[in-house]
């Protein structure tokens, strides 16, 4: 994929405010008969930054990315993309929405690129060069005149993030973007998806692959049942919270002292590592402590916990359910 300036010839890069919205649903309800699929669900995603949506199997997320693209009508509550209504205001916000949703549809008996400009007319009209410019962008050029038919399952999702550039949106919507990928794909998807956020573009990504949503995103949404979970960033869900794992000589000696401490109550050691609690929960209070008892540590670090079974903990599900 190539690395450039993500924006067509002559227009700037899309500036962004700190900490301006580009997505928020307010209080967003979509009920089917009996079942609540999507439930008084708010949630903020800002302006250049790349967002994981996450949840189980029948969680409410594809129900969610529908009512935020004005595809089906909420219950109640409504979807604002760019400070817009996207029911009252459709006409407006969607031509700067570019959106993949599962499997793309695609004219298996066409070429890539007559894909594309089929796609452009229907939008009214696109240069070719911004063909050109998306089909390199997402590394598609050596294979663009070649049908459809004979793509993988990766080579399609990579057409269907070309047709969502087509436009030059604002904000992408992608569900599963990394679908059908070889690890050389996915990490030049990663790459793509960075080049995007750089230039001002506001990605909003719904994903299985956990652990690279752990290394794309900036901040996750978590929703189980219709329900938000936790809405945090990334560093804040993954942070390991209260412990530290500390190495030092004489570990039961250390032990024994921290244990002594109001805050050290439950310490422990681990493969002869401490485990403790800090005082006022900083590092680097704890450290001080230890070495001014003669306990210079070797090692002091809070250890970090895997997305995916941050994931597993909030949701209560089974690996098997993470789609």
């Amino acid at each position: 994929m190539a690395d450039q300036v993500l924006t067509m010839p002559g227009v700037a890069p899309t500036s962004a405010r700190p900490g301006e919205v580009a997505l928020r649903t307010i209080n967003l309800m979509k009920q089917y008969g009996q079942r609540l699929a999507v439930n008084d669900l708010s949630l903020e995603v800002r302006r250049g930054e790349i967002f994981g949506f996450l949840g189980p199997n029948g969680a409410g997320k594809t129900t969610t990315i529908r009512m935020a693209l004005g595809l089906i009508s909420p219950t109640s509550g409504r979807v604002e993309i760019l400070g817009k209504d996207v029911f009252t205001q459709r006409a407006q916000i969607l031509p700067r929405v570019g959106a993949l949703i599962e499997t793309p549809a695609l004219y298996l008996y066409l070429s890539g690129r007559n894909n594309l400009r089929a796609i452009a007319s229907a939008l009214g009209g696109v240069p070719e060069k911004r063909i050109d410019y998306v089909l390199e962008l997402v590394g598609l050029v050596g294979r663009q005149k070649d049908k459809v038919k004979t793509y993988s399952l990766g080579m399609k999702q990579r057409l269907g993030i070309a047709m969502a550039l087509l436009q030059d949106p604002d904000v992408l919507i992608l569900d599963e973007p990394a679908n059908g990928m070889d690890p050389a794909g996915i990490v030049e998807m990663r790459d793509l998806m960075h080049q995007l956020s750089a230039a001002g573009k506001t990605i909003f990504i719904s994903s299985h692959l956990l652990t690279e949503v752990q290394q794309l995103c900036t901040r996750v949404a978590i929703i189980n049942l219709g329900k938000l979970v936790t809405e945090s960033s990334v560093a804040e869900l993954t942070s390991s919270q209260g412990d530290f794992r500390v190495t030092v000589e004489r570990p039961e000696e250390a032990l024994a002292l921290v244990k002594a401490q109001p805050w050290g109550a439950r310490a422990r050691l681990d493969d002869g590592a401490l485990i403790t609690q800090a005082p006022e929960g900083s590092g680097r209070a704890l450290n001080l402590f230890l070495s001014q008892a003669g306990f210079v540590p070797d090692l002091l670090e809070r250890p970090t916990q895997d997305l995916e079974q941050v994931f597993l903990n909030l949701t209560n599900s089974g690996s098997g359910d993470i789609k």
